[in-house]
Parts: C-alpha cells; structure tokens; sequence
C-alpha cells in the first residue's frame, strides 16, 4: 500500500494520551485482524479459512469427534460436516467411526494433512519472523513485551 493512501498509525504517546480503552481495543482488534488475514495468505495452503483452521483443529489436538471439533471451532455441527467432507475429499483428513457406538465420527489428520500443516506453519513462521527482522531493536522489544500483555489477556479470557 502506498504510503501517503496509509492512515497515520499513532504511536504509543497517542493511544496513553487518549486513554480510552475502547480505542484500543478497536486497533488492537483491527490489527489482529489484519494479521490473521495476511497469515492465511501466506500458508499457501489452497484452502478456505474454515478449511484451514478445522485442518489445524485436528493437527493439533488429535483424533476428534465431529462434535468436539464444531465445539472447538464455535461452529454447528452441519457446518463442520461440510468443511470436513472437503478435507476427507482432498486426503487431509480421514474419517472413522467409533466401534463402540457407530452413530460417533473420529476425525484424524492424515499424513498428507499433517504435512500441509508443518509446510503452512513454516511458510507463516518465515513470512513473520523476515518482517520482524526489519524492526529495530527497540521495536523488536516493544513487540516482545505486548506479546506478554496479550498472553495475559488471552490466557485470562480462556480461565474459568
């Protein structure tokens, strides 16, 4: 994006001066966002979001139930049915059902998804780590320290 088109980005001065919480939030929603966004891109994966993220759902915690993972992914279960047909469909994940009670799904990430997902996480990994590198010290710190504040924030949302 050309410089002059960019809105001014204001300094940590500004956002103290103005105390507002509420603004905050607003960028810090806002720039998360755009991270999130940009994120997807670069993983290279060919999926949607939904693709990508039920696949990373089961990446990551192992064999789920249909269930468990619309739980996961605060989405109802026909929703995940359907994004999960398409990773099946593509050989990311595989579906099975339960021995004890046939009416119960597991869904397990298969070699080729597992790798998918180790190949999106580096090409993320890279992509965020080379824009890192293009801050100075003094920036590279600042980051470090938020990353503590927004842990505290995310981990105190997740607690009981």
């Amino acid at each position: 994006m050309d410089r002059a088109l960019s809105p001014p980005t204001p300094g940590p001065a500004d956002v103290a001066a103005a105390g507002d919480e509420a603004e905050v939030a607003a960028r810090l929603r806002l720039s998360a966002t755009r991270l999130a966004r940009r994120l997807r891109q670069e993983s290279g994966a060919g999926l949607t979001p939904s693709q990508l993220s039920a696949l990373a759902v089961v990446d990551n915690w192992g064999p789920l139930t249909l269930g468990r993972l619309a739980e996961l992914e605060r989405v109802a279960p026909p929703s995940v049915t359907k994004v999960v047909a398409k990773l099946v469909a593509d050989g990311l994940v595989v579906r099975s059902a339960d021995p004890e009670d046939r009416r119960i799904v597991h869904i397990a990430v298969t070699e080729q998804g597992a790798e998918l997902m180790a190949e999106s996480r580096r090409r993320k990994t890279a992509w965020l780590a080379s824009r890192i590198a293009q801050l100075d010290g003094d920036q590279q710190r600042r980051l470090a320290d938020a990353l503590d504040v927004l842990d505290h924030l995310t981990l105190a949302a997740e607690a009981p």
